[in-house]
């Protein structure tokens, strides 16, 4: 009988923490869905200033200001993977905050603008065409692989003793740790600390 009571808790459980959603919202701050830390992430995201910041809450929430109509939020979450994508932001003194499960894989493709990275553990994908990327990385003994790259501007990676300006600059290391991390920004400057 324990054993039947401890097999239906788990599944609850599970069922609570791995639920899916799809959701679509244009004007409105924020937007969230329930998401499992160790979860995969892949994010297409709208020029401005953003904030990826890990929590230690099981969500994702998506908060901008100012509130503007023609931002559109699309959010799909699929088991331990979620896609989001956020179009139509204005091109002045917008602002984004995005709030992950700390321990989250991130693929994130930015067009303009700048973001910032910070508090989350695990593997790191992330391009920014135009603009300043500034992303922590942890524990440099934690990553397995870096590679970070510029096409033109500053290279600036404290957390591995690097610094480097011009044209097409990069680096690459690899190391015991768990974690992978590329970053690349096409112009403008890239920070790993």
């Amino acid at each position: 009988m324990r054993s039947l009571w401890l097999v239906l808790l788990c599944f609850g459980a599970t069922a609570m923490v791995a639920q899916d959603a799809r959701i679509e919202e244009v004007g409105k701050s924020p937007v969230e869905a329930k998401f499992a830390a160790g979860g995969k992430l892949r994010m297409d995201l709208c020029p401005g200033g953003i904030d990826l910041v890990g929590k230690d809450e099981g969500r994702v929430r998506v908060s901008y200001h100012p509130e503007r109509d023609d931002v559109k939020v699309r959010l799909e979450v699929a088991g331990n993977h979620a896609d989001l994508k956020v179009t139509g932001c204005p091109h002045n003194n917008f602002r984004m905050t995005i709030e992950v499960p700390k321990s989250s894989d991130l693929y994130v493709r930015m067009m303009a603008g700048e973001l910032q990275v910070r508090e989350i553990t695990g593997d790191k994908d992330v391009v920014l065409h135009f603009g300043e990327l500034t992303m922590d990385v942890g524990t440099p003994a934690d990553v397995a692989h870096v590679d970070a790259s510029v096409n033109s501007g500053d290279l600036e990676a404290s957390a591995f003793d690097v610094s480097k300006g011009g044209l097409f600059r990069s680096f690459e290391r690899s190391g015991t740790g768990k974690y992978r991390v590329h970053a690349h920004v096409g112009a403008g400057q890239l920070e790993l600390r």
